[in-house]
């Protein structure tokens, strides 16, 4: 099965093609020939979900998903969230989010954050949710050399390293990502019996 995933992010099309399996054929929005950027007006995680694979959806009219992914920090009232990627401003620096985050975690205590994805799958027209969530916290200091954007920062629940310390395989195991991948890979495979 084909499916046009809904980024332009290499990390993320290698964490989801990782996550499924051979069964399906991820296809990228380059060779779909879409190279504007697509819309992210809403102030939701799920919104902006849904409004990127019904984007995609509207000009291909092939079955597709998006992802959207947010770091949710409780002492910052559940920022960044939406705007994770665009934290520092709207260039998409992964560099000056983090500085930022570390910044704005000065001095508090509450260490708690969270990171949730929604993915958006339109299959034959009909939309399906899937959400990934992964518990943990934000320590002082960035960590690790993998992974990409708040990774460094973030120490899942029942771990000792940071997403970015940890092999792809590892991450992908635990992420918000793959969990919500996982429940796209469930869900694929229960309708195709």
């Amino acid at each position: 099965m084909e499916l046009i995933f809904a980024t332009n992010n290499a990390h993320k099309i290698s964490e989801v093609a990782a996550t499924l399996d051979s069964r399906y054929h991820i296809v990228t929005l380059k060779e779909c020939g879409i190279t504007e950027d697509i819309p992210e007006t809403h102030p939701t995680i799920e919104g902006n979900a849904s409004q990127k694979s019904h984007y995609i959806y509207e000009r291909t009219h092939r079955n597709c998903f998006a992802d959207d992914t947010g770091l949710e920090v409780m002492a910052l009232d559940g920022a960044p969230g939406v705007r994770s990627a665009r934290y520092a401003g709207d260039r998409h620096d992964f560099d000056a989010n983090n500085r930022l985050l570390l910044k704005n975690m000065e001095g508090k205590t509450d260490r708690r954050a969270r990171f949730r994805t929604v993915i958006s799958l339109i299959l034959d027209g009909e939309e399906h949710l899937f959400e990934g969530v992964v518990e943990g916290r934000i320590i002082d200091h960035e960590v690790g050399t993998g992974g990409f954007g708040y990774d460094p920062m973030f120490v899942p629940d029942g771990y000792d390293r940071t997403f970015a310390e940890m092999t792809a395989d590892e991450k992908n195991a635990i992420s918000h990502r793959g969990r919500a991948v996982k429940k796209l890979a469930a869900y694929l495979q229960s309708i195709e019996k």
